[in-house]
């Protein structure tokens, strides 16, 4: 998950702004975090070179896209035609990716603690923008981002005031943002299920070879099972063995088993860590279960496959 001083580092990447000069003015730990960005002025700065990875994030984010952008969400894929309104929470991965050079807008950037029911009378949880299994992307008509760009600019110019509750009031733009958003109709008309089942097949297979190659013994696979990794993709387990079974012809634990199996092949031919540091290294927390398994899959057992 990426974190807020992640995102710091990422967006003064190349230049000689310190990640700390882009804070806000007199924001103290008990108020959570809250920051504001102008896109186009992000984009001249980074020259162009930053690229959104997929993702997820440790903070909420809102953002008026004005440009042409692809929008990855989860398993959706949506294209935003000229411009459009985001709703990104901790819970699922995500990034848009501009189509073309005509980029500008802005977003906001916060934490469940500055957005806290007892600050704000808001639940994060229990909005229905930031669920799960939403379709927080939202076209906008070009009298609607008059409307968000009012709300933005009133955000701007008190964060950079000096009035001692200015906090509380972003607190009330913030939600005033939401429920502009949870009043208009999502873009789902550009979702099929054509394109959710590609996308989770893809991000499944990066996930799985993002964890490769073992390196080290102290390094450690994160995901090992098909509920790890359906978790990590916001879908359900028994979707994510649908699809795989439809698009490879193989289950999920079978596509992660064969995948082990490969790099356990590799550390014991090609490594001199002994059995119990490759049994640790690829995710097992017993000697015995990493030899069952490696007998299994290859009628031999790790010691008799090294020799």
């Amino acid at each position: 998950m990426k974190s807020l001083d992640s995102f710091y580092q990422d967006i003064t990447q190349g230049s000689s702004i310190e990640p700390s000069s882009l804070l806000p003015n007199d924001i103290q730990k008990e108020i959570g975090h809250f920051n504001v960005f102008d896109i186009k002025e992000l984009l001249e700065r980074l020259q162009g070179k930053s690229i959104m990875p997929y993702d997820r994030r440790a903070y909420y984010k809102i953002s008026l896209i004005k440009g042409k952008n692809r929008a990855e969400y989860a398993d959706k894929i949506i294209e935003i035609e000229k411009q459009g309104l985001l709703f990104a929470t901790p819970k699922i991965p995500y990034n848009y990716l501009p189509q073309d050079t005509n980029q500008s807008g802005q977003f906001c950037v916060f934490t469940s603690e500055f957005l806290s029911k007892n600050k704000s009378g808001i639940d994060l949880d229990e909005l229905p923008i930031f669920a799960s299994d939403g379709y927080p992307i939202f076209q906008l008509t070009d009298e609607e981002v008059i409307e968000v760009e009012l709300i933005f600019n009133k955000i701007q110019k008190e964060i950079n005031s000096d009035y001692i509750y200015k906090y509380d009031l972003i607190r009330n733009y913030v939600a005033e943002l939401i429920h502009f958003g949870q009043k208009l109709q999502p873009i789902t008309a550009l979702y099929s299920k054509h394109n959710s089942a590609a996308r989770v097949s893809s991000l499944f297979a990066e996930l799985l070879e993002r964890q490769f190659p073992i390196e080290s013994p102290n390094q450690r696979l994160e995901l090992r099972t098909a509920k790890d990794f359906a978790e990590r993709l916001s879908v359900h387990v028994n979707h994510l063995n649908k699809v795989l079974k439809e698009n490879t012809g193989k289950t999920t634990t079978e596509l992660i088993s064969n995948r082990l199996i490969n790099e356990a092949k590799i550390l014991l031919k090609q490594t001199d860590w002994n059995i119990s540091e490759i049994a640790f290294s690829l995710g097992f927390e017993e000697l015995a279960h990493f030899s069952n398994f490696f007998k299994k899959q290859t009628s031999y057992t790790p010691l008799a496959f090294r020799l």
